[in-house]
């Protein structure tokens, strides 16, 4: 973008009088008004960036009137300053349209300057919407990521990250990572404090993603997390453990994944629960189930682990481990742990002879926190 500030002179209508000298003084040079007039950017510019400040600024006078017009004959909204020697626009410009000045300045020896010109902003070759999570007043648990996706892949990864900001009630400092070229993350080092109000603005309307690709809107939301609550499974106990505030609240007698078998047995990890269903339909054709319809299941990984009611494993619930990676539990125990558990919250799995390696969502708390800020572009 040219933003280069010069004198207006050129390109303004100067409306102005003659005025003569005395025979042998000095000539004086009465052609031009005392108002000294600034635009940016200058008439002709081409390229303008939509979200950079259109400013018109005056020396020796004072700005009497200004208007910026879109195409269609929109104003443009702006802000004067008091002493009336600048204005700056208060709001964002269109994607490849040519805005004109109109207006007047008055300098202080009272000569008029006419305020006259036109530039074009930026056409992307192409606008990227970006969606975040989680949405506004959500409550969510303490090991909810924020993340931000994008409908197509971005290039230029550090310009976008650096219009990305949060802030949190609890004055926590986190990290953003990018999984994937169209995915970033936001997480602390440790889960998020309870009761904590967070605030996520991405300003990315006008934003350079890279190869002609822009920023197509902003979004932001504000939301809540809610109490600490960490399911802990340890596959030896065959107990599911929950903990409320780092103290134990429930400990119900389980079922998980097959010991001896890589394929089958509950891995090794820090999961975050992803969803809840008050019944699922579970289909595995490689082990000759489809359409097994379970009550009270929650998701904790979509490599496929969930917790989740299982009565017809009930002479093996809280002695052996006999699923296909999720903990079966008795229905009324699934349904009292269903009605605690929200989206967001951490599951810890140990004691496997497996662990799931940090490629199923949502993997954020298996990436250790040094190797997690390594994934940020914004360095």
């Amino acid at each position: 973008m040219k933003r280069a500030l010069v004198a207006l002179v050129a390109g303004l209508t100067l409306l102005t009088g003659c005025s003569s000298v005395e025979a042998g003084s000095p000539k004086a040079d009465s052609s031009q008004p005392s108002a000294k007039v600034t635009l940016s950017p200058v008439d002709g510019t081409k390229d303008v960036q939509v979200t950079a400040p259109v400013q018109v600024t005056v020396v020796d006078g004072a700005i009497e009137s200004v208007a910026l017009k879109s195409p269609e004959g929109k104003d443009v909204k702006g802000t004067l300053t008091e002493d009336k020697t600048g204005w700056t626009t208060a709001e964002p410009l269109g994607y490849g349209k040519t805005y004109s000045y109109s207006g007047k300045v008055v300098g202080k020896d009272g000569r008029p300057v006419e305020l006259k010109g036109s530039f074009t902003t930026v056409a992307p070759g192409s606008q990227t919407r970006a969606t975040l999570w989680p949405g506004d007043d959500q409550t969510v648990g303490v090991a909810a990521p924020i993340m931000v996706k994008f409908e197509a892949p971005v290039q230029d990864k550090a310009t976008v990250e650096k219009a990305l900001k949060v802030t949190n009630s609890a004055n926590v400092t986190g990290t953003w990572a990018w999984l994937n070229d169209q995915e970033v993350h936001y997480r602390p080092e440790k889960y998020w404090p309870a009761n904590t109000h967070i605030k996520v603005e991405a300003k990315l309307y006008g934003v350079s993603y890279g190869g002609g690709a822009f920023g197509k809107s902003d979004v932001s939301s504000e939301f809540n997390i809610g109490r600490n609550q960490v399911v802990q499974i340890n596959n030896p106990t065959h107990q599911l453990v929950v903990l409320r505030d780092g103290q134990q609240v429930a400990s119900y007698p389980a079922s998980f994944g097959l010991d001896n078998d890589a394929e089958r047995t509950t891995p090794n990890g820090t999961f975050v629960v992803m969803s809840k269903n008050d019944t699922w339909s579970f289909d595995n054709p490689r082990y000759g189930y489809t359409n097994v319809v379970k009550k009270w299941a929650v998701r904790f990984s979509n490599h496929g682990e969930f917790i989740h009611e299982n009565n017809d494993n009930a002479a093996n619930i809280g002695k052996n481990n006999t699923s296909h990676g999720c903990a079966n539990l008795m229905e009324a125990d699934a349904k009292a742990y269903y009605d605690s558990a929200m989206i967001g919250d951490p599951v810890e799995v140990t004691g496997s002879i497996t662990t799931l390696p940090p490629q199923f969502d949502w993997y954020d708390w298996q990436i250790p926190w040094e190797q997690w800020k390594s994934k940020s572009a914004a360095k």
